[in-house]
């Protein structure tokens, strides 16, 4: 079986944005790959090195979060980023392969400084896509599915490889050069109507949130400014909620869309039947939740067997790497 690698930082719960941009991918593929899912507490620290009490909270709140979609404990390897050294070593090795002009012009590295106000970048913080890079390659992975803020990451994951391959492969492929997969929504925007919905943003739809915390942050959702009376006729174009109903409603989205052209719903009636989809869709996100809520010492066990398995396939991995880099003794 070919590999996937992907995951999350552990920053906090998961949000809608990451269930239609990366999560659903995850379930769908575990079956066809060999799946690993990082925990990734490291690079965590790149913006919230100061709270560290979260992000131990949190190593369990995104372990829960990949479980409760569907992702099979028997079928993947979940690991924390922490406790695989092989993910340390190469993010090292890599560093001395990637100049830092290329990791400031990554754009995704530099919206990102804007969005936290950082002016003088962290080394940890500016080095974020070397660190990535060591993620997907200690393991050989084929495969990662991610959202389209993280495609710069991947192609400078790409370029590190390639430039690898060509100073240390002597002809051969010693490091694959990973490929990228995309939902058909690589981005979700906000409830605010942001163009991307975030953690950091307040404005997102939690995968955790119980049925009256959906409805009431779905009630105070973006729409159509212009629209004041029912009786407007409404611009869908421009509204977060018509676009919501495009993702979670599709098969009722063409009508709905007219309806709102057409002033022939309002949108209090139209905020309400996306609530109703939305809470359907995660309602049994919520069940499973709760199990593992109630056990944790068996998501404990699933992250340390993970991890354990994790360096059993680096460590391999970070060999090959060293003999061909002459890093070793014979």
């Amino acid at each position: 079986m070919k590999r996937i690698l992907t995951g999350d930082r552990t920053t906090g719960k998961l949000h809608l944005g990451h269930y239609v941009g990366s999560l659903q991918n995850r379930v769908k593929l575990q079956d066809e790959y060999d799946t690993f899912i990082i925990l990734a507490d490291i690079q965590a620290l790149t913006t919230h090195f100061e709270r560290p009490e979260l992000l131990n909270k949190s190593i369990y709140d995104v372990a829960i979060d990949n479980l409760s979609v569907g992702l099979d404990p028997n079928k993947i390897t979940m690991f924390l980023q922490s406790k695989v050294s092989a993910i340390a070593e190469l993010t090292v090795f890599y560093s001395m392969l990637v100049s830092v002009n290329s990791l400031r012009h990554n754009p995704t590295i530099k919206t990102e400084a804007k969005q936290y106000g950082y002016d003088d970048l962290s080394y940890g913080f500016l080095g974020y896509p070397v660190s990535q890079t060591a993620d997907i390659t200690f393991c050989d992975a084929d495969l990662v599915p991610v959202g389209d803020d993280q495609i710069p990451h991947i192609e400078q994951a790409r370029k590190i490889a390639r430039r690898f391959n060509d100073l240390y492969g002597k002809g051969k492929v010693i490091i694959k050069e990973p490929k990228p997969l995309l939902s058909n929504t690589p981005r979700l925007i906000g409830l605010d109507g942001n163009s991307k919905m975030g953690k950091s943003l307040g404005n997102a739809i939690y995968l955790s949130d119980a049925v009256e915390d959906v409805n009431a942050k779905i009630k105070s959702a973006a729409t159509d400014r212009n629209r004041i009376k029912i009786k407007d006729a409404g611009n869908p174009d421009i509204c977060t909620i018509s676009k919501y109903h495009e993702v979670f409603n599709p098969s009722e989205y063409k009508n709905i869309y007219e309806m709102c052209r057409n002033a022939d719903v309002g949108c209090v009636a139209c905020k309400k039947l996306l609530a109703e989809k939305i809470n359907c869709l995660v309602a049994p996100f919520r069940e499973t939740r709760a199990y593992y809520e109630e056990h944790k010492s068996e998501v404990r066990d699933i992250i340390l067997a993970g991890s354990e398995k994790a360096n059993m396939v680096g460590n391999k991995i970070v060999e090959d790497i060293k003999r061909a880099m002459n890093i070793h003794i014979e």
